[in-house]
């Protein structure tokens, strides 16, 4: 597939930089003919992409996040990746409710809300090496 634009953002695990990430890339697509459902449904995904890497990702730690967004004339790819300590099961940590971290008041939504603001969600991870997401939302002729 060619890309007609690319984007890479590479920020610390802070909790403040998940609006500078979410609002990046909605500025990004923005040009693109999408109503705003779509650009609040992309902010949402990656808001919820960004803060599970920082809060599960990075547990209290501090290391680098890192989104890329590649728009082809059907779709906007949005990878968000760090380099924490991984998932030891994706399966079960993607099933609605389900949370390591329940002492946060976490719900257990994240990725069941990326899954349903966007078309396709991908998760790799590996433990002790990180977590990618991908995020494909499809662009409406």
């Amino acid at each position: 597939m060619s890309y007609k634009n690319e984007m890479m953002l590479q920020f610390t695990s802070l909790i403040e930089n998940e609006g500078f990430a979410r609002l990046a890339v909605a500025s990004f697509c923005a040009h693109l003919a999408l109503n705003i459902e779509d650009i609040n449904d992309i902010k949402t995904a990656v808001s919820e992409a960004v803060t599970n890497a920082i809060v599960h990702g990075y547990c209290e730690t501090e290391g680098l996040i890192s989104i890329s967004v590649k728009i082809s004339n059907e779709q906007i790819t949005i990878i968000v990746s760090d380099n924490g300590v991984g998932i030891p099961d994706i399966h079960k940590a993607i099933q609605p409710f389900y949370t390591t971290k329940a002492d946060m008041e976490r719900s257990g939504m994240g990725f069941t809300v990326m899954e349903g603001f966007m078309d396709e969600m991908n998760v790799s991870s590996k433990v002790g090496d990180g977590t990618t997401v991908t995020l494909i939302k499809y662009i409406k002729k």
